[in-house]
């Protein structure tokens, strides 16, 4: 049995402390959590423009593969946050060395990780694996070379008068894109004014947007940060209550793509969505219609349909809310009665996809959000309520299979 504990919700939130670039002059805070949000967006339309004419098991297989293997490198990079990259490429070129990095990484992760069983044995496999150069592993390398490529050139224009290094990286970084020219959906997103590139955009714009404005907080998290959170405890819960690989894959990417909305309409705080009845449904219109004429009918006109299609999915567009749990069945999405009927549909076959699930996360990861800040010691009176009211809605509407209250038990 999975076992979800509240030393593998921290160590997935510590993302969110940790920068990058942090030996360059930055205009923003640039963060771990935002480059693997990035990155896992870009890995996920690398996966459905290169899966085409693939058999609907190798598909799922192909997901993932993908998610997991993200997953594994970002619980890497947890522990070797302070190695450069260059000295990290020196490293692995001697396998003595690397074996007894790697080996001091997954001691450090045990504690947090062990307990997932065969997620753990996988994670294992993945970083003592000799074979680096599968479909997988070449779409998560693509993804993070661009998605460090789109935040060095936040950088570049500060450091290139006076950094002598800049002008190396900045090479380093096509030079490496276009080794991977075999995968379909990478050259779009590699040329400005694409689709493809527009969304690349928007999803790394996210970064921008800091959560809780009217709530400083240590560390200020961004609307790209939290949906990698809430994507990231999606498919742990997913694992623990036994999902499909198909819908444990759909639950991380409804999980990171959820507030994509937001890049639109910018980040409303609960309270303000709901003071009054009809503002909620203003603003999903209005998103809807953004999300129409600013990425939709793009990607359409340059053959991206069923992209659109599967975008839409993870935001629920066909069934009202991207918190509604549905499946597809010959094309068609359908809503389903609750958590409850997910368990009749828990086949690949089906696509299923959760909602009261990923909702909780979504709770869970602003709570951690909240919690953590105050636990830092920058605190304030809307904090100090937020905390109070999202620990008593997790508690008030949590699914039993999720064994939520052993778990926040631990956090009061």
């Amino acid at each position: 049995m999975v076992s979800i504990r509240k030393n593998l919700l921290q160590l997935i939130f510590s993302g969110a402390y940790l920068m990058r670039w942090n030996d360059k002059l930055r205009p923003v805070e640039l963060l771990e959590i935002d480059k693997q949000a990035h990155k896992m967006l870009l890995a996920c339309v690398l996966w459905h423009e290169n899966s085409h004419n693939l058999l609907p098991a190798q598909r799922v297989a192909l997901a993932s593969e993908i998610v997991e293997g993200g997953l594994f490198d970002y619980f890497y990079r947890l522990i070797i946050t302070d190695v450069k990259p260059p000295i990290f490429y020196r490293i692995k070129e001697d396998p003595q060395q690397f074996q007894q990095l790697t080996q001091y990484v997954l001691g450090r992760l045990e504690p947090a990780l062990a307990p997932l069983g065969p997620f753990w044995d996988r994670l294992c496999r993945w970083h003592a694996a000799t074979e680096t150069d599968t479909p997988a592993r070449r779409i998560l390398t693509a993804a993070h070379l661009f998605a460090s490529q789109w935040e060095f050139r936040l950088i570049e224009p500060l450091n290139t008068p006076f950094d002598e290094e800049m002008e190396d990286i900045g090479q380093s970084f096509p030079d490496r894109l276009n080794t991977f020219t075999e995968l379909r959906g990478l050259s779009d997103i590699r040329t400005p004014g694409t689709a493809l590139a527009r969304l690349a955009n928007l999803c790394g714009q996210l970064r921008f947007q800091i959560r809780w404005t009217q709530a400083p907080r240590i560390p200020s998290t961004s609307v790209l940060g939290h949906m990698f959170i809430v994507a990231t405890y999606a498919y742990m819960f997913s694992l623990a209550v036994g999902a499909c690989p198909a819908r444990a894959c759909n639950n991380f990417f409804c999980g990171l793509f959820h507030d994509l909305p937001e890049v639109l309409t910018r980040d409303i705080i609960s309270p303000v969505k709901q003071s009054t009845a009809e503002l909620p449904k203003l603003i999903k219109a209005f998103e809807a219609k953004e999300l129409e004429r600013r990425l939709f009918t793009p990607l359409r006109a340059e053959g991206f349909t069923s992209l659109v299609e599967r975008i839409s999915y993870y935001l629920g567009l066909d069934v009202g809310s991207e918190f509604q749990e549905c499946v597809r069945k010959d094309g068609r999405v359908y809503k389903l009665d609750g958590f409850a009927a997910m368990a009749s549909s828990n086949r690949d076959e089906l696509d299923p996809k959760d909602g009261q699930l990923i909702k909780i996360c979504d709770t869970l990861a602003a709570f951690l959000e909240a919690h953590s800040s105050i636990r830092n010691g920058v605190s304030s009176p809307h904090l100090l309520e937020a905390r109070v009211r999202l620990l008593t809605k997790l508690r008030d509407h949590s699914l039993p299979a999720l064994r939520l209250d052993t778990l926040l038990a631990d956090f009061d």
